[in-house]
């Protein structure tokens, strides 16, 4: 009976937090597109300018849309359509057509229609200037009426449609199975049975090309809607090449391309990159770490609540710095398109000058993987569907399995351990002995830094809906794990989920193992737990209950940067999204004897016998 009791308060507390963290709902979610009927009427209106982008190569272009309405209302609402074409009769059998004319899928952006122009519901008149990414199709634009809820076809645009839809776009660039490869993934129209993949490749003077495997994603490889329903979007061809044998820290330019079967080459721009270091390698590193940044779109549509303006802030700062960072990692809560397959177009297009450039990193978060049935750890619909299929397809990590989405990484001095909170991690399971096997396999003289990511807190947070539950992390968080981080010296463990900034004293047991606050030297005698969940989505509140384990917290959006000085010498900095200052930040000063030093739980039992 006991055991049942303590099951379902499990099952309370689970979805309780579920419910805290979600922090609103995709917006295009909002939009009641299976009730949409037309009412088309002759004096309405509206026109996109100019037909055809991207003539220079552009993959991103601006257009002018000028409509009118004989009978205008606040309500109304300019949706984007790609493709073009939104015919019922495209409609999968999954989706009866229940109230014609059902549209098939969900617009991939909308805009209110007096968003530009306020006189609008006055006047009938209005313009509207929307930003598109090249998708692999055309586009078209609709004026509604009757709201979101309601929606009724008044006026339907021309066609727009980039020079090449087709085109390699978004290079996403990723550390490979060893320290001394980089994997270039990008996105295309071509599929296997129309072109050649490949990337042209070398440091200054050489040029080699290297094959690309090929691989997409239909609608049955899905989960559940509206991935498989109106959120569907034909995610074109994604491409992977496996860059091999690099030269430590040396530059290297790249560009995709695409050798059609006619002879013919279709190519993308040139892009850069500086090869790792190799593994120990005493040279300054600087990383990147954050979460849950999601997408924002600059032209104002698609508001998600105030969701995530940070995460355009966060780009920005991450831009502007980009000759500072060597390898970001975003842990969790990728892009939120919650079974919206268009929206992951629209963060790769955000992130390209980033993930272009350096490697790009990511783990597993809620909102990629959840869903019942699927074998996720949390029974929640957290995906729209999607179980973790896109995020495995869209980026390359170096796992074993896709499925199972944890894996290390080497950078220099450091050693990055990476969990997947959506599978179990508890003491027996698989992820578990990886963990153990990850953190116990590095060479602590060579690789002194050793931090631990995952998506949810696993450590320590004071997130209110974790206070609320009297655990201030998961549940079962850190029962399995604390053990693991103590007797290995993990020096930094980094969540997301908790969309605020959160940094603890070294700890373990819940006990302080160091009073210092800012300036560490010696043996820390525990670990450095950091939430760093607030790089674009809407924020989350902190417990008024005060706790001797935090050192600082800050209810705004930003993410954390790790500088490798040396072998004994690393700086922690955390900056704001808004204007990319350091509100935080704490140095470590040790030598190698400090981390073969014992503390509780780290070492055996020794012996003076001789």
């Amino acid at each position: 009976m006991k055991e049942i009791k303590l099951g379902l308060a499990i099952l309370l507390v689970l979805a309780t937090l579920q419910n805290a963290s979600s922090h609103g709902e995709q917006p295009l979610s909002r939009i009641s597109i299976h009730k949409a009927t037309f009412a088309l009427h002759e004096l309405a209106y509206i026109q996109a300018s100019p037909t055809v982008l991207g003539l220079r190569g552009e993959n991103t272009e601006w257009v002018t849309l000028e409509f009118g309405s004989k009978n205008p209302s606040v309500d109304d609402w300019i949706g984007v359509f790609s493709p073009a074409n939104f015919s019922a009769s495209t409609c999968p059998e999954e989706n009866p057509r229940v109230y014609p004319p059902f549209l098939c899928s969900a617009p991939i952006k909308f805009q209110y229609a007096n968003y530009s122009t306020p006189e609008y519901k006055d006047t009938g008149k209005g313009f509207l200037k929307l930003q598109l990414i090249n998708q692999r199709s055309d586009f078209s634009f609709v004026l509604f009426s009757g709201g979101l809820l309601n929606p009724k076809v008044v006026a339907v645009s021309n066609h727009v449609a980039f020079a090449n839809p087709d085109a390699p776009v978004y290079p996403r660039l990723a550390q490979g199975k060893e320290w001394n490869e980089m994997t270039v993934t990008w996105t295309s129209g071509y599929g296997i049975n129309e072109a050649e993949p490949f990337v042209e490749w070398g440091a200054s003077g050489e040029s080699m090309r290297s094959p690309a495997v090929t691989q997409t994603v239909d609608r049955n490889s899905l989960c559940g809607a509206p991935a498989r329903t109106v959120g569907w979007r034909d995610p074109g061809f994604i491409h992977t090449s496996f860059l091999k044998e690099l030269w430590p820290n040396r530059v290297y330019t790249y560009k995709l391309g695409h050798r059609l079967f006619n002879g013919t080459y279709i190519w993308s721009q040139t892009y850069h990159f500086r090869a790792s270091p190799y593994p120990g390698q005493n040279s300054s590193q600087r990383v990147v770490i954050f979460g849950d940044m999601g997408k924002d779109e600059a032209d104002g549509s698609n508001e998600y609540n105030n969701f995530q303006r940070g995460s355009l802030n966060t780009t920005k700062q991450l831009i502007r710095d980009l000759k500072n960072i060597d390898i970001v990692f975003h842990i969790g809560d990728i892009c939120y398109a919650n079974g919206y397959l268009s929206q992951w177009d629209q963060f790769t297009a955000q992130i390209e000058p980033i993930a272009s450039t350096v490697p790009y990193m990511i783990a597993s978060g809620n909102h990629e993987r959840d869903w019942p049935g699927t074998g996720s750890f949390y029974e929640n619909m957290d995906s729209g569907g999607e179980c973790g299929v896109l995020a495995e397809n869209m980026f390359y990590v170096p796992t074993e399995t896709r499925a199972k989405f944890w894996y290390s990484t080497d950078y220099g001095m450091f050693h990055f351990c990476i969990a997947d909170t959506e599978h179990d991690w508890r003491e027996g399971t698989e992820q578990y002995k990886f963990i153990e096997h990850c953190l116990a396999s590095v060479d602590r003289q060579k690789q002194p830094w050793l931090i631990f990511l995952a998506h949810r807190v696993l450590g320590y947070s004071s997130c209110i809906s974790y206070a609320e539950e009297g655990s201030f992390e998961e549940p079962m968080g850190r029962e399995s794990l604390q053990n693991l981080w103590q007797k290995y010296k993990v020096d930094i463990a980094l969540y997301g989920h908790v969309h605020n900034y959160e940094r603890t004293c070294p700890i373990y047991q819940n006990i302080c193992t160091n009073e210092e606050k800012h300036s560490y030297k010696g043996s820390l005698n525990g670990t450095i737990h950091v939430v760093a969940g607030g790089a674009g989505a809407s924020l989350s509140t902190f417990t008024t209950l005060q706790t001797k384990w935090s050192i600082f917290k800050d209810y705004d959006h930003g993410f954390v940067k790790l500088t490798a000085f040396d072998h004994s010498n690393l700086l922690f900095e955390y900056k704001k999204s808004r204007d990319g200052q350091v509100y935080d930040s704490f140095r470590i000063s040790r030598d190698y004897r400090d981390i073969l030093a014992c503390t509780v739980d780290s070492c055996p039992s020794t012996t003076l016998a001789s």
